[in-house]
């Protein structure tokens, strides 16, 4: 049966094998910084190891709760997170969207389109999460 592990700051989607009597752990997947199951984490998994058991509600229900984790006693978490958003700030500034037309891959423009429409609507969403709760206004 396959289980989250953390090493390091990273975590793992790992199974234990036993070969030669000995317990050793195949990596199924790397997860980040985060444990999150991702629909690609499923479909990677189940095409490169078909045959390993895996129980996803149960390890995407256990994510979730390693999720809140760090915002318990360390603000480490909400420095990386800002840190990320600024990075992803500057990229997508920096980004020329007509060079994006010129592209060998026609389909890579239209996930970054998608990719891009769906970070703002988890912006909007969140932004009026803040306004809604009382929590302390943004500076903009």
């Amino acid at each position: 049966m396959a289980f989250i592990r953390k090493r390091g700051n990273a975590y793992y989607l790992v199974h234990n094998v036993r070969k030669k009597g000995r317990v050793r752990q195949l990596h199924l997947a790397r997860l980040g910084r985060h444990p999150r199951i991702s629909p690609e984490v499923i479909q990677g998994v189940a095409s490169k190891h078909p045959f390993v058991r895996v129980d996803w509600d149960g390890l995407k229900a256990k994510a979730s709760r390693n999720l809140v984790q760090p915002f318990e006693n360390n603000s480490q978490y909400l420095r990386d997170l800002l840190s990320s958003v600024r990075n992803l700030h500057m990229d997508i500034a920096d980004l020329h969207l007509p060079v994006l037309g010129m592209t060998q891959d026609p389909d890579l423009s239209a996930q970054l389109t998608s990719g891009l429409k769906l970070l703002r609507a988890t912006l909007d969403v969140k932004l009026a999460q803040l306004r809604r709760g009382g929590n302390p206004p943004l500076r903009s």
